[in-house]
């Protein structure tokens, strides 16, 4: 069972699922919920989303400065050139998540991406859900898929895009700020995050 809030050595509230992990703590405090626009940042977060797929996104944080060094700072357009020889290179990179079907998809959602004429960025938050009149008031009152992220899963498919299922794209929605799922309490929700 998750607690919806832990407490720190000085008594600070932050959302339970962080813990005392001080990578985690500065993830929650800086990044988690906070409004994030640009076509390469979002890719960013949707390509680790991915890869966080099956496994704690603790782990996706601890491996994020290589993932950037492995996919040329996830800028869409020099991953969306990317061939067979690099499908290997990260592949063997022990520094990611060596995973072939995720690293195929990462390119191929660069390609996808290049796509859209609206840009990465502005296709996405086009389904931002409107903001919530209150905040959650505990871990089971957040959900593991919406209808926007539904939504966007299979828009996001259709245009070719993979490893976007609707709980994947919600926690992208939740890091990239489209919504600001900290708990009542949390000391980012009390300095109005969202």
């Amino acid at each position: 069972m998750m607690i919806d809030l832990a407490y720190d050595g000085d008594g600070v509230a932050r959302c339970g699922w962080c813990g005392d992990d001080p990578l985690y703590r500065a993830y929650h405090d800086e990044e988690w919920g906070r409004e994030k626009r640009g076509d390469d940042s979002l890719f960013e977060l949707l390509s680790l989303e991915g890869f966080q797929a099956g496994l704690s996104w603790l782990t996706i944080l601890r491996k994020r400065e290589s993932f950037r060094q492995a996919f040329a700072g996830f800028s869409i357009s020099r991953v969306a050139e990317f061939a067979e020889n690099d499908v290997e290179r990260l592949h063997g990179d022990a520094g990611i998540v060596r995973h072939r079907g995720k690293i195929e998809a990462t390119i191929g959602n660069a390609v996808a991406a290049l796509e859209l004429s609206e840009g990465l960025s502005d296709f996405v938050w086009g389904f931002a859900p409107p903001r919530r009149p209150g905040r959650p008031s505990g871990t089971s009152h957040l959900l593991a898929a919406t209808p926007e992220s539904t939504a966007l899963s299979k828009e996001l498919k259709r245009r070719g895009f993979g490893f976007v299922g609707p709980t994947t794209v919600y926690a992208f929605m939740q890091s990239a700020g489209m919504v600001d799922d900290h708990i009542e309490g949390c000391f980012v929700a009390a300095a109005g995050s969202g």
